[in-house]
């Protein structure tokens, strides 16, 4: 099964005084929606827009898995951990808060940046525990990560994979319980279905799909198994 969600159909959020503008997929914040909580793994995926100078401030995170992959401009990020890095197109980065951390984000430069961030729900380590308290935060950055590469974040039980198509190009989407495809640019067809540029589609028991493109594009597609309640 695919559920199409366009990108008009986000929730908008930000602040556009202070050159902040966000746009949800899922249920986030003041735009609480139960019926869109999470699928699979995936609790957010927000395409942001920080204009120069703006950014987040310090604030927390635990349990959730942060993955950012910047379209254009330069991210600037730091946490609590003691990162410090330049996230630029082309980068993938990871920040895995486990029991806690804290991080600040900001377009540094003086150009706009625009970026996807997505959050993935960490799994229990076993049945005797809810969460990763005492476990340490990690953070990984992959400089020009290939296209076709997969990425996996094992504590989500999750692969990322980068799916770049020329023109009338075609690629196989991987078979899952649960796949989340999000179009970073350009067009492409799933199936007997157009996406754009900020179109998403979750897919369910997803088997033998095929992604083709009607432009050059970009897309981030997410294998995830299934979890209870994950919709």
């Amino acid at each position: 099964m695919i559920q199409v969600r366009r990108g008009g159909e986000r929730y908008r959020g930000g602040d556009r005084d202070v050159g902040i503008e966000s746009l949800h997929a899922f249920s986030f914040g003041p735009h609480y929606d139960p019926d869109n909580l999470r699928f699979g793994a995936l609790i957010a995926c927000n395409e942001e827009r920080l204009a120069a100078g703006a950014g987040f401030d310090e604030h927390p995170h635990r349990d959730t898995e942060i993955v950012t992959w910047v379209i254009e401009g330069e991210l600037t990020h730091r946490d609590t951990a003691g990162h410090e890095t330049t996230v630029r197109p082309g980068d993938l980065q990871r920040l895995s808060s486990a029991g806690g951390v804290r991080h600040v984000e900001r377009n540094a430069g003086t150009a706009p940046l625009r970026f996807v961030q997505m959050w993935l729900a960490e799994r229990p380590r076993d049945a005797g525990r809810t969460g990763h308290d005492g476990d340490e935060p990690s953070y990984e950055l992959v400089r020009e990560i290939a296209d076709g590469t997969p990425y996996p974040v094992p504590r989500a039980g999750a692969v990322l994979h980068l799916r770049r198509l020329a023109d009338g190009g075609r690629t196989a989407v991987p078979d899952a319980a649960r796949g989340y495809l999000h179009v970073v640019r350009g067009a492409v067809r799933l199936g007997d279905v157009r996406l754009e540029a900020g179109d998403a589609a979750r897919i369910t028991d997803g088997k033998g799909l095929e992604l083709t493109g009607l432009a050059a594009s970009e897309c981030l597609v997410w294998e995830m198994g299934a979890e209870p309640g994950s919709g």
